[in-house]
């Protein structure tokens, strides 16, 4: 199964990490993938004591907010290859990329190649694809899609990420 979290709102790598909990209480192996993301955030201190969740990251010590480097590229393929060989080694139940949306929009990685890596996914492995910008393509290739939205934020009152809450 195929499930996508997106949208501008806040909560779509938390989602995916509640699944990932969720997941690891019933005995499954998760595997998770961070892409454009390369810094050490709270719950990766929390998931390090979780033995069947494992955490790479594909990406710099910072979230690109402008035209991305070579380096990000060479990250992010080396992330979306690593994803398909843990698909294909079926020794994980739940697969998450979490921001490979956003990943797609910088062209970090080639739409196609994702598409293509989706269709090669068993049935019996659940890939989870968060990140704001889900191209139609994959939309149409999920199962599920949630699209979360922004109602309110308190960042736009000059508010900064908080430890633990948002890092």
């Amino acid at each position: 199964m195929i499930q996508v979290y997106t949208g501008n709102g806040k909560g779509k790598t938390t989602a995916a990490l509640g699944l990932a909990l969720r997941a690891a209480g019933a005995g499954f192996k998760v595997y998770i993938a961070q892409f454009v993301k390369g810094y050490c955030c709270s719950e990766h201190k929390a998931l390090k004591k979780i033995k069947n969740i494992k955490l790479e990251q594909f990406g710099r010590d910072c979230f690109i907010r402008h035209k991305p480097k070579q380096i990000d590229i060479l990250l992010a393929g080396n992330g979306l290859k690593k994803a398909k060989a843990i698909i294909a080694c079926k020794k994980y139940r739940i697969i998450i990329l979490d921001e490979i949306n956003v990943a797609l929009q910088l062209k970090l990685v080639n739409l196609k190649d994702l598409l293509d890596l989706i269709g090669q996914t068993p049935k019996d492995i659940e890939l989870i694809l968060t990140g704001r910008y889900a191209p139609k393509q994959i939309i149409k290739s999920a199962d599920l899609v949630s699209q979360i939205n922004e109602i309110k934020h308190y960042y736009k009152r000059g508010f900064k990420a908080r430890k633990g809450i948002e890092l």
